[in-house]
């Protein structure tokens, strides 16, 4: 038999363009990475266009602010766990945690928030020990309908405590109000608390460690004006 040479080179480059053209369009597509044991300081998540969408961090990688494609530092933000981030690359709540022995007392700490646009934490399920200290429960907070001034951030803080800095704060979107807490207190109560548009307390129900259960009405000073026990 005899084999035509040109026809053998051109028979072989038609077969490889065609490999090569199934290649490329994902008729062998690579199957993803599978690993028993990964061991990183910090994963990023992000869309196909680069936008951040979630952070997994330890304590000392963790991101600061990230507002508008830019990191401001976090004022307080000392624990590890993971950072969301809206459509926009903007976080919007969390997921942090940390814990050890403090002066030989123990202390542990949990947080999981949702935040509003722009803003700090609207909900927060949290668990908070510091020695003898515990509680733990799901808040409801109301945030400015401002977005929060990061540029401004750094020189507030360095402004002495007063009604001055409290307003300073206020007026760069800073602050918010507790408008409910439910779950344990640090006196070892289960309570409920409704407060009002400025963060006043104006309804609680509680049961004290004994068992004593109560309803009390407060007035917008923090005074009971009435209260409801079972004896």
């Amino acid at each position: 038999m005899r084999i035509d040479l040109s026809r053998a080179v051109g028979a072989y480059a038609a077969v490889v363009t065609v490999a090569l053209v199934w290649l490329v369009a994902g008729g062998a597509a690579p199957s993803a990475a599978r690993f028993d044991t990964v061991d990183v300081g910090r994963i990023n998540v992000r869309e196909p266009d680069g936008t951040l969408r979630m952070t997994i961090s330890n304590r000392t990688a963790m991101p600061g602010l990230i507002v508008g494609k830019r990191e401001y530092p976090h004022p307080n933000r000392h624990e590890a766990g993971m950072i969301f981030f809206n459509d926009e690359g903007i976080e919007n709540g969390g997921l942090v945690f940390d814990g050890g022995l403090v002066k030989g007392q123990p202390a542990n700490g949990g947080s999981l928030t949702f935040d509003r646009y722009k803003q700090d934490q609207t909900v927060q399920l949290t668990s908070i020990e510091q020695g003898q200290s515990r509680y733990a429960g799901l808040i409801v907070n109301d945030r400015p309908d401002r977005p929060m001034d990061f540029d401004a951030m750094a020189r507030l803080r360095t402004m002495p405590p007063g009604e001055a800095r409290t307003q300073a704060f206020a007026d760069a979107g800073f602050g918010g109000t507790r408008r409910a807490y439910l779950g344990s207190t640090e006196d070892h109560a289960s309570r409920l608390e409704l407060g009002d548009g400025k963060g006043q307390v104006r309804l609680r129900l509680s049961v004290d460690s004994d068992g004593a259960a109560a309803i009390e009405f407060l007035d917008p000073s923090g005074h009971v004006v009435r209260r409801i026990a079972a004896k």
